[in-house]
């Protein structure tokens, strides 16, 4: 019987020389000793309903692709067509189907990006770092917004955002039809990457493993309520209460240490800091309304937190003991001397109370969104304000500040290295903002009004 002359070369590897030797027939994969793996093995449990017979991550295993190594880079786009009336085609970025999915799952690279936000306004600029964050590592990635009909008001202080969509995450019983809708927007969109801030049980899971991404994380529940939701996500994310924001400032910090992981010559990506960009039609329908009111750029201060049962208070709802009466506002205002002050209403109906106790001692201005509230601040001279995203937005800005919390440790949680920023923060000693110290708010409204910016 004749031999096959190609066989005589075959040879078997035990299992320890195989780990020295590289396989000639995957050129793909070799297996160094351990004492040169580049990797380290993370030490978060792996999800078990991802796949039940999954040992792990082999640590000696490294995997070399034919795709270069970094961050990936931005697609090239196609010129645009002048002379066509209806613009140009815009063809999605990986318009090479063959080679790109195939670049893209190995590399782990994020093209499509969709954010699946809850709460309302201050729980979404609290966010924008997380979004400036996702643009560093991942370059060119386009970034959606889901938000509720309050929180899409915010990204129009944010360039970074393509789309932003109003839905309420939060209602626990939405209507059947705009439920669909929304999936069927999400699947139509073809992300590569969805991430989610609402707390997460078996529902919300399958909405997100509905919307037909590559990749889906999200914060889930503390408790058994999460129950189910593992077998819908690639990553969880456990925070330590069942109110996501009670973490003030950092409420994200789980999400980004996830985003900003290093990866294979990509080194963990900086966070950085709460940055707002305000447009042009902002700072001129803004400067109109106070110019009307007889008050110049730079010669104002802000005082924002005036108690109201209104949904534009914009407060956190980590802190929801955060608005104060008008009477106390009254007594604040009067030591302000050295610029005009600037009370800002939620609502109409507060006019009228604020009219009768403060009179012409201040100027009173309805403001409801975000966005109009940043450029009223950024032409300030500076802010006095509660807990609300005044106190968050000044300090994106830059402007001085004074900061009223009903406790030390709110203060802490919500504005960290409050002396670093700028910020003055006169905290209650009883727990409650009612019961603050209005003798040193106003001391420090009047160390306020010394600072350079006043003069």
């Amino acid at each position: 019987m004749a031999t096959l002359p190609h066989l005589h070369s075959l040879s078997f590897h035990t299992p320890c020389s195989f780990q020295h030797t590289k396989s000639p027939t995957l050129p793909f994969l070799a297996l160094p000793p351990s004492s040169s793996s580049p990797f380290t093995v993370s030490s978060k449990k792996k999800n078990p309903w991802l796949d039940p017979f999954d040992p792990g991550e082999d640590p000696d295993m490294e995997i070399i692709t034919p795709f270069p190594d970094g961050k990936q880079e931005e697609d090239p786009s196609f010129p645009a067509n002048p002379s066509n009336p209806y613009g140009f085609l815009k063809f999605p970025e990986g318009y090479n189907v063959e080679l790109a999915s195939l670049a893209l799952k190995v590399r782990g690279d994020v093209r499509r990006c969709c954010c699946l936000m809850s709460g309302g306004v201050y729980e979404n600029l609290l966010y924008f770092p997380v979004i400036q964050l996702i643009k560093n590592r991942y370059p060119g990635v386009d970034i959606d917004i889901i938000a509720s009909p309050r929180g899409k008001q915010t990204y129009e202080l944010n360039k970074n955002v393509r789309w932003a969509n109003p839905y309420d995450l939060d209602d626990d019983f939405p209507e059947p039809a705009e439920y669909t809708d929304m999936i069927g927007v999400l699947k139509g969109r073809y992300y590569d990457l969805v991430l989610s801030t609402k707390l997460a049980g078996f529902g919300h899971a399958a909405f997100m493993f509905m919307a037909s991404a590559r990749d889906k994380a999200s914060y889930v529940y503390p408790n058994v309520n999460r129950v189910g939701s593992g077998l819908f996500l690639q990553e969880i994310f456990i925070p330590p209460s069942s109110n996501l924001s009670e973490g003030g400032y950092h409420m994200y910090n789980q999400m980004i240490e996830w985003i900003g992981r290093p990866g294979k010559n990509v080194p963990r990506e900086p966070v950085p800091p709460l940055k707002v960009s305000i447009s042009k039609k902002l700072r001129a329908y803004v400067a109109e309304k106070y110019t009307k009111e007889g008050v110049e750029k730079g010669k104002y201060v802000v005082i924002h937190g005036v108690q109201s049962d209104s949904v534009a208070s914009m407060q956190s709802r980590g802190d929801t003991d955060s608005l104060l009466p008008i009477l106390l506002w009254a007594e604040i205002v009067k030591e302000i001397s050295d610029a005009k002050p600037i009370i800002v209403i939620p609502h109409e109906k507060e006019r009228e109370e604020v009219e009768e106790i403060v009179g012409d001692a201040a100027t009173i201005l309805f403001m409801t969104t975000p966005g109009k509230l940043a450029a009223l601040i950024d032409d300030s001279a500076g802010v006095i304000c509660t807990n609300t995203v005044a106190v968050q937005l000044a300090l994106a800005r830059n402007k001085p500040c004074v900061a009223l919390f009903s406790s030390e440790e709110k203060a802490q949680v919500f504005v960290p290295e409050a002396e670093v920023k700028n910020c003055t923060v006169i905290a209650s000693k009883t727990g409650k903002l009612i019961d603050i110290d209005v003798e040193a708010a106003k001391s420090a409204v009047k160390s306020l009004g010394k600072t350079p910016v006043f003069a």
